[in-house]
């Protein structure tokens, strides 16, 4: 990676002294990120690190990943350590990255934590090279296969723990690790008597005695080396968000959007409307059964893509604004369609 200068940063790290937290959202996004002089000294990340460290601590793991501000999640090739965005530093680039992205990846403290066990997933095979082991390889597969763009899950597959959503353990070797250290590493998940039975438990019982086995031990690889801080990234908001939706084709492909304005209403007039997200989440146990059954896929595959359509109506305020049989009638024949597009098409990998 070529090397980027470091401009100076803001003699202030503390969130609640910055001064463009009172800028417009068009003044904000011309800012360059490096000089937000954001750090995570102070702020609500703080807490959710040391909580991390006490997880690992009970778990008998003296291996504590370092973190550093960056422009979002990730975990570096060939460093042990935790990249964290920028927008949970502070409320104002919470705000922006609802506004820009839609949603607040590691948002709430529940949902940072999810985030922070799977990342230190991934800095522990680093860490230890793990993924060279051969026992690793049988149940997980070689971490060299490349990373996919799109992934198709198997919502019924058993071989694979539920961390995140969309099967997000099914798009690689090394995510399929990683997620399952998180659920081995949540406190009180239970994970012996939730996964009995099934093929994935074998994967899970495998990292509670690798652990075993290297949590005292000298990591092989122990660097603290930062990757893209967010003092060198010279980029603006504006360009850093515009790449983004460019990547996830947020603009363009809103995935439901067309034919959920089709069957609601995002009219002013239709204000006082009933909710559309309301409507769909007070029929959501019929439709979940029906379009199971005409499309021989599981209720909860169905449950979770239904979930994704009931935030979206949600996100666009829609409204309902025919009669509730005639939207019923609609609705079930989209969602149906939708629903076999999104499984023939693939999930977006998400960016961990």
């Amino acid at each position: 990676m070529p090397e980027r200068n470091t401009p100076p940063q803001s003699e202030s790290g503390d969130p609640a002294n910055c001064s463009w937290a009172t800028y417009s959202d068009e003044r904000l996004l011309k800012m360059r990120m490096c000089n937000l002089g954001i750090r995570l000294q102070g702020t609500v990340l703080e807490p959710r690190i040391e909580r991390l460290y006490e997880e690992l601590e009970s778990r008998g793991i003296d291996f504590r990943p370092h973190c550093w501000v960056s422009d979002e999640w990730f975990s570096p090739d060939g460093i042990p350590g935790i990249a964290i965005p920028f927008y949970l530093l502070h409320p104002r680039l919470s705000r922006l990255e609802k506004k820009q992205m839609l949603e607040v990846e590691g948002g709430t403290e529940e949902t940072c934590m999810r985030i922070l066990r799977h990342e230190a997933g991934h800095t522990i095979d680093t860490a230890y090279r793990l993924s060279r082991r051969k026992r690793w390889q049988q149940l997980f597969g070689k971490r060299s296969a490349p990373y996919p763009k799109l992934y198709q899950p198997r919502p019924y597959s058993r071989s694979y723990v539920r961390h995140f959503d969309k099967w997000y353990a099914q798009s690689h070797p090394a995510e399929d690790f990683a997620e399952t250290f998180a659920v081995w590493l949540k406190p009180r998940s239970g994970w012996k008597q939730r996964y009995k039975g099934w093929p994935a438990l074998k994967k899970l019982q495998y990292v509670d005695d690798l652990m075993q086995e290297i949590g005292h031990s000298k990591p092989q690889l122990s660097s603290r080396q930062q990757i893209d801080p967010i003092k060198t990234i010279r980029k603006t908001l504006g360009e850093h968000y515009s790449a983004r939706r460019d990547y996830y084709g947020i603009e363009q492909n809103t995935f439901y959007d067309c034919e959920l304005l089709r069957l609601f209403s995002n009219a002013p007039r239709h204000r006082n409307k009933p909710s559309a997200a309301v409507f769909l989440q007070q029929n959501r146990a019929e439709f979940r059964r029906h379009i199971a059954d005409w499309t021989g896929q599981y209720q909860y595959t169905v449950d979770e893509i239904l979930r994704e359509i009931i935030q979206r109506c949600r996100e666009l305020g829609l409204r309902v604004d025919k009669s509730p049989t005639k939207t019923r009638q609609e609705a079930l024949v989209m969602l149906t369609v939708q629903i076999m597009n999104c499984l023939k098409d693939g999930y977006h990998k998400v960016a961990l």
